[in-house]
Parts: structure tokens; sequence; C-alpha cells
């Protein structure tokens, strides 16, 4: 039986795969968790090792059975839980006043309530092992925009709501906090850029030089740099550190 456990969900690419990544040098099992199984496979067949097990889990977390059956599938195969990584759910931006009721209650469904729910259905296995929680939101939660309106609200819900688990995680010993990565270049931004940069007419190289100078930075993050942040949240080094939300966007929000 592993000594130490830990789910990822959105673990197919961008921050949640480098995370994966990371934390299976941390961990004697990884769970690796989205809607699709075969992109995981490929993450699994990275990170499996001597003396790492791996799990993979096709599930929408956006269903709302779906966390406490991962929950159970996960306690029956491993006996425990010690650290959940909540990344799962990309809330696509566009405008505040074109947002249908559809798109919202969509970002709403996966990012928020999928957390919240994957969270409470752990919540006795973390803390029995006496475990961590992080839920990923972004930067745009203190700094919402019109044309990223469903964006910015989510992500300071999670925020919010990664400090209400905070307060009862000190009555029962599991540790919680938020993390707010800023422009990551991840697959799906690539797509976007690539996108602005036909409507624009500019090459692709132009649109990644423009993008950093307009948001005041010096160039996109890396998964990999909000994975380390993510794994160190759930090491030992922590342990004081909870009901925090840890922004890193290079420098983007300068606000006190």
């Amino acid at each position: 039986m592993p000594r130490s456990v830990a789910i990822v969900t959105g673990a197919s690419q961008g921050i949640g795969r480098a995370t994966a990544v990371r934390l299976a040098r941390d961990f004697d099992a990884i769970v690796l968790v989205a809607r699709s199984r075969a992109p995981l496979e490929a993450v699994a067949e990275q990170i499996r090792a001597p003396g790492t097990e791996v799990l993979v889990i096709g599930a929408d977390l956006a269903d709302p059975p779906a966390p406490a059956q991962l929950v159970e599938t996960v306690v029956a195969r491993f006996g425990r839980i010690d650290a959940l990584l909540n990344i799962a759910g990309a809330v696509p931006p566009d405008d505040l006043f074109a947002m249908t009721d559809e798109q919202w209650d969509a970002g709403l469904a996966l990012k928020l309530h999928g957390a919240r729910r994957l969270t409470i259905a752990a919540w006795p296995a973390l803390r029995k092992s006496r475990g961590s929680v992080v839920l990923i939101a972004g930067n745009s939660a203190e700094m919402p925009k019109a044309k990223q309106a469903a964006v910015g609200t989510i992500n300071a819900a999670i925020v919010a709501l990664a400090k209400a688990f905070a307060g009862r995680g000190l009555e029962d010993g599991v540790q919680v906090n938020s993390v707010l990565p800023g422009a990551v270049m991840t697959s799906r931004r690539r797509a976007l850029l690539e996108q602005w940069a036909l409507l624009h007419d500019v090459s692709i190289e132009e649109a990644d030089a423009q993008f950093p100078r307009r948001a005041g930075i010096d160039r996109y993050g890396r998964p990999e740099e909000i994975a380390e942040l993510m794994a160190f949240l759930v090491s030992p080094s922590a342990s004081w550190l909870t009901g925090s939300a840890l922004r890193m966007d290079g420098g983007e929000i300068k606000a006190v």
C-alpha cells in the first residue's frame, strides 16, 4: 500500500500535467483525472517508474455524482488520500454582455462546483491523513475584466471557497490554499494566441511578443513553474501555510 497518494485533476495538459509530473517525485501514487482517458495515458507513461504507482481515471467532474465516485475508487485502491490538487476547469474568455446562462453554468459546474464536491468527498480521507488541498484560480480573481467576466468571477469564488475550506481545515487538520497564476503558456493559450494573430493579421511571433508587453510582464510563465509552487504547498515545508491565495503572475498585478 502506498505511503502517500495525490490526486491531480485536469492532469491531461498544461498546469495539471506539469503538476502531476512534478508530484511523482514526492508521492508514492499519483491519480490522474480528466474528462478523456487517452491523453492521461501519455502522462501516466511519463511518470510511471519503480516505486511510483499511477491510476488513470476518466471523469467529468461537472457531473454531480462523479467526484464521490472518484474518491470511492481511489480509497478502494490505495486506502488513503494525502493531497488533492483541483486544477480542472478552463473558462473561455467572453464579453460580460455576450455570455449566455449556459456558458456561465458550464464554467461554474466544473471549475467551482466540481472542485467543491471533490474536496468535500475527499475530506474524510484528508482529515485522516492530515492532508493538503490546493484549488487553482487565476489572477483574474483580483483583476476582473469586462471581456473576461466569467473567468474573474469564478476565480474569485474559488479563492473564497478555498478560504472557507481552510477555516474548516483548522478544526480537522486539513491544509487548504489557492493558487492564482497569471499568463502561463499552455496549449490552450497558444490556440487563443493563434486566433488573435489571425484576426489581427500579424505573425505568431509578433502576437507572442505583444501580449506580455500589454500585461506589463517580461514573458509568459511556464506550467512547470506553477507546478513547483503546487508541490511546495503540499509538502511538509508548507505545513503552517493555510488559507492563503498565492499569486504567481510575473508581476502583472502590481497593486498592494
